[in-house]
């Protein structure tokens, strides 16, 4: 038997399978985030529209999801970080990237995703792109008429600009 595709490392018919097959709910929201991957892999669409808030429902589109699982060859997922989300809690936060290719093309898919939790049933809200960190030099900037700081003596604009 071989692991499930979303990385778990059990097999697909004791992970993923029971929430595609509607016997037994995700029960946290890592769980709904993994088997949400599985099912992109897996091709069970419908699971996608299923595990989707009610609200977000008239967003989605069956034949574009479908399209993309279709196209796509699901390489990986990777869970960078989780906040609540656990049996307990009403909303959680996954931070994931899944890897694909499409053609030749290698792409991540880089999300932060929200999930509520409704009657005791987990559902993908909505997800956004992290934003990229601000980098911050250690050390001041050189001016142009500051002392090139290789040592050279020079003014940085005659030296290293």
């Amino acid at each position: 038997m071989s692991n499930c595709p979303c990385g778990s490392e059990r097999s697909y018919n004791k992970c993923c399978e029971p929430a595609h097959s509607g016997v037994t709910p995700s029960k946290t929201a890592e769980a709904l985030m993994r088997s949400r991957y599985c099912a992109f892999v897996k091709k069970c669409i419908p699971y996608l529209g299923e595990s989707l808030h009610p609200d977000h429902k008239q967003d989605w589109s069956e034949e574009n999801t479908r399209r993309w699982a279709d196209n796509s060859q699901w390489l990986s997922l990777e869970i960078l970080s989780t906040e609540a989300g656990l049996e307990n809690d009403q909303v959680g936060v996954v931070e994931f990237a899944a890897s694909f290719k499409e053609g030749e093309q290698k792409s991540v898919h880089h999300e932060i995703s929200t999930f509520q939790k409704i009657d005791d049933k987990w559902y993908y809200v909505d997800g956004e792109s992290p934003k990229p960190a601000t980098v911050r030099h250690e050390t001041p900037k050189v001016g142009r008429n500051d002392p090139c700081p290789c040592g050279s003596g020079k003014k940085y604009k005659k030296c290293c600009k």
